[in-house]
This record gives structure tokens, sequence and C-alpha cells, in this order.
């Protein structure tokens, strides 16, 4: 079991035109709508791949009940905690290429008494779980330090968490020490405060965590893949995608590999590659859609660890 946990999550609409122009008219060619949030494309993509998961997320609003229909509609086992404001929509704009632009909603203020509702049932889910997983922005009225609390109170029950986040609330969740944190090339050179413009820096950014008490730093790094790290290890998985269509939830695809991965006895590198595989899959598919056992057919991952690491650092693109 994998809970996940999703403070703010969304109706992910994903629309695609031909072409984005500013200021003009758009015709669609096709649109599709998706339960959305990190923690909430977490646990799609281990249900989609057979796993055992439970979301746990903010419901209200007339978007709340439409969330919870589709989340129903995927099998996705979910536990609502119902909240005064709406859930939010979020809009993808899709071009041909792949290109995306995104329109992100701030989402509902939370109380004091639903924060604490939402840490409450997640811990009440997790109870022998073998990860818990807290993703995404925080909403309005969500206090900064929700993660690091979270990251807190699950170590103090002796289970495992990991945290992928951005900003404040995930510099504070780091300072608690999860077990795993997932940050994206952005999110890790504004975690340690200075450029990463290369393979060889990200992978000292993220063994100077490795050193400061992290178990696991995975970097997803977009099309040049991903880098893991551990005390033991350092490793570098990369799939080439020929036809991407979105990259909505590619990094949530890739967390929920690699957990899948870690969870059933993989070694980190070896469930980095499951990782990258499910990543590069969910880049093949429209708008927030996650991959299923068929679409990971032609993904080819490839790994490669230290010390032959050296030939594939260089400029990031």
């Amino acid at each position: 079991m994998i809970v996940t946990l999703t403070p703010n999550p969304s109706i992910d609409r994903a629309v695609l035109i031909d072409a984005l122009r500013r200021g003009e008219v758009h015709r669609a060619t096709s649109s599709r709508i998706d339960p959305g949030g990190k923690g909430v494309n977490v646990s799609r993509a281990l249900a989609a791949q057979g796993g055992s998961t439970t979301a746990v997320l903010p419901s209200g609003g007339p978007e709340g009940h439409l969330l919870e229909e589709l989340l129903d509609a995927a099998g996705v086992s979910y536990a609502s905690v119902p909240v005064r404001g709406s859930v939010r929509m979020n809009i993808s704009v899709l071009e041909p290429d792949g290109t995306t632009t995104k329109l992100n909603e701030p989402g509902p203020d939370l109380s004091p008494d639903e924060v604490e509702a939402l840490v409450a049932t997640t811990l009440e889910r997790a109870e022998g779980a073998q990860w818990v997983v807290g993703c995404g922005s925080l909403p309005p009225g969500a206090p900064t330090d929700l993660y690091a609390v979270l990251v807190r109170r699950v170590r103090e029950r002796g289970g495992r968490i990991a945290i992928d986040s951005s900003g404040a609330p995930f510099a504070a969740a780091v300072a608690a020490r999860p077990h795993l944190i997932k940050p994206n090339h952005e999110e890790l050179a504004e975690l340690v405060e200075h450029d990463l413009p290369t393979l060889g820096h990200v992978r000292d950014a993220a063994r100077e965590l490795v050193t400061a008490g992290i178990d696991v730093v995975a970097v997803s790094l977009g099309g040049d893949g991903a880098l893991l790290v551990t005390a033991d290890e350092c490793a570098h998985a990369r799939a080439t995608i020929t036809a991407p269509q979105s990259t909505v939830g590619a990094g949530d695809c890739m967390l929920a590999g690699l957990l899948h991965g870690l969870s059933t006895g993989l070694a980190p590198a070896d469930a980095l590659m499951t990782g990258v595989t499910w990543g590069a899959a969910a880049v093949t598919l429209p708008g927030s859609r996650v991959p299923s056992p068929d679409d990971l057919d032609g993904i080819r991952a490839e790994l490669t660890r230290e010390p032959d690491l050296d030939r594939v650092i260089g400029v990031l693109t």
C-alpha cells in the first residue's frame, strides 16, 4: 500500500490546439478531463499498473463532486476530507509538438481544522503502508510546515515518507528529513539556492542532501531523464521519446514507478528505471492520462551507473 496526500487537488482539463497565439480565438481539436494534483496522479499511475494505493485529498464544491466521480471511474481508492471551498480547475493547453502551457487556479482556502483533518486522515490510512507520499503545492490557508509536520508524524510511527513539492513548504519538509524526495531540476536549484547547469552539479547537490540525512534523492530532468543518489550509489536513467504528446503529470508517474519499484524490493537504481519508464510512457499520452501496462510497451530506458556516469555528465537542456 502506498498512501498519497494531495492538499491541493484539481480537475485537469487538457485542450489540444494547432498552435497557441496570444489574444486570438482558438478552435480545440480535442479535449479531456482527468482528476489531478501530484499525489492524485501518483495514485492514478499506481492503480493503472495494478498497485495498491489510497489518495487522501480535500473535496469541496461542484468540482469536488466531479473529482470524486473521476476517481471512481478510474478505479482509484480515495479518502476525501470535506472542505468549505471548491477544488480548483487547472487548464493545460497542448500543441502538437508536445509544448504545454498550464493555467493553474489557487485552490480552496483551508481552515486549520481542515488541514488537521487532512493530516489525521493520511496517518489513519497510512497504518501498515509501505510509503506515505506528500505531493504538490499547498492551497491558500495551509501552513508552510504542513509537509514537515507530516514527515515528523510519519517518522514517529516508524513509516517511510516521500515528498515532492517546491518552495518554502518543500524546504521545510526537507529539513524534517523525509526518506525520499523527488524535486525536478528547477526545484532542486531553488532548494540549494544556486544554479545547476550540468548533470554533475545536480549530482553534487543531491549528494549534499543525502549527507544531510535524506536516504534517496531522485531528480527528474525532463528530456534529460532522471538522476538518483543514495549513500551507496548514483545512477542516471533516460528514455528517448520520438512523439511526445503531453508532459503533464510525467514527473508524478516517474515518482509512482520509482516508489512501486522500491516497494516491490528493487534496488534503487533498478527502481529508477521503472520510474523513468512510467514517466516516459506518460509523455506519449494525451493530457494528464497515466500509462497502463500496455502503454509501457516499446519504452526503453537506459541506465548508467558510476563510474560510467562521467560519460553522460554535461550541460542540461
